[in-house]
């Protein structure tokens, strides 16, 4: 593992076991919600996760967070293999280091906690600071994401907050204990439009200042062209893209990747951009076709398609995409390919 790297997964599964019925614990068949996906993350960096609803990006996103435990490959934070920490010391060791900012911020926080109580509770459980130091911690905290006068929100309850508020409380309440590494799951798709752009600058502005490391889940590309400087796109538990953000969405390779910017509606009546038309619908995860999971559904898709899948492999300096058409340097797949805008 490179020293640099706070996270790195290699060929990260989660399969989860399918009930037949009530009774029968176990049908033999199971679903694939992550199928294999790797990939690094410098100090201070951010990577996006991006794709459609079953994709797999939240399930990567809990599995980075030790909320679920891997049923293969292997996860190591910040140059320790954590992939199957059992003792609770250790796990307990690991949360403080790895934070998760929900998506919801109406049920992130405990309706009968004050702001104050919600704050003070991730310090009481890591044994951080004495009863006045603790006051004065999270009264920084609230400061940092511009809640201020602070004192004014200690004795609030969730209900008499805005979400914009309350989604700085999470994020407040994520910082407090000092972590390397955040996931934010969808961070403001609760939130009004308005309010939108001041919680993302607030996130960039507080992660780059505490060269925090971080995961944003995300079906909106431009919350990740804003955000990250890494995007991976995944498709029924893989990864099919992944590169630096300018790249991969200025130049999408896969035609997964090319059908979901085609799909971003542009605003301006005269700026024409062509659809990239994707047939069927999504396959079962537990029922996957064979070779490329996009085959059946790909406007390029061709007999090894449905015969292999393809490797994830570097195309140009960073970026790797998963297409036997864009490796195939015969194929007439990049004169087909669409311009993006």
């Amino acid at each position: 593992m490179g020293k640099s790297n706070v996270i790195e997964v290699h060929d990260l599964k989660m399969h989860f076991p399918v009930r037949q019925n009530l009774f029968k614990r176990n049908s033999g068949d199971s679903l694939k919600a992550v199928d294999g996906v790797s990939f690094s993350i410098p100090k201070g960096q951010s990577l996006g996760i991006a794709g459609e609803s079953g994709c797999g990006k939240t399930t990567t996103g809990k599995m980075l967070l030790q909320l679920y435990e891997p049923t293969g490959g292997t996860f190591h934070f910040n140059g320790e293999d954590v992939t199957h920490i059992k003792s609770k010391k250790d796990i307990k060791k690991f949360r403080k280091q790895a934070q998760l900012m929900f998506q919801n911020p109406f049920e992130a926080l405990n309706p009968r906690f004050t702001i104050f109580r919600s704050l003070l509770e991730p310090l009481i459980i890591h044994g951080i600071g004495t009863k006045e130091e603790r006051v004065t911690l999270v009264k920084e905290a609230l400061e940092r994401v511009n809640l201020h006068p602070a004192e004014t929100y200690f004795e609030k309850y969730p209900h008499q907050m805005s979400g914009g508020q309350l989604q700085r409380v999470v994020l407040a309440r994520a910082l407090i204990i000092d972590p390397i590494f955040i996931v934010a799951d969808e961070p403001v798709s609760m939130l009004d439009v308005s309010v939108r752009a001041g919680v993302l600058n607030l996130m960039k502005e507080v992660t780059k200042s505490m060269e925090l490391t971080t995961v944003y889940i995300s079906h909106d590309l431009s919350l990740i062209q804003y955000m990250c400087e890494q995007t991976a796109i995944m498709y029924l538990g893989k990864i099919v893209e992944i590169g630096n953000t300018r790249e991969v969405l200025a130049n999408p390779q896969h035609p997964y990747t090319q059908a979901l910017i085609s799909a971003v509606p542009v605003p301006d009546p005269d700026q024409k951009s062509e659809q990239v038309n994707i047939s069927n619908h999504v396959p079962s995860p537990i029922n996957l076709p064979p070779g490329c999971h996009f085959q059946n559904r790909c406007p390029y898709a061709e007999a090894i398609c449905k015969q292999e899948g393809p490797e994830l492999k570097e195309t140009t300096d960073g970026h790797k995409v998963a297409c036997h058409m864009v490796h195939d340097k015969n194929n007439l797949f990049k004169e087909k390919k669409i311009v993006t805008v």
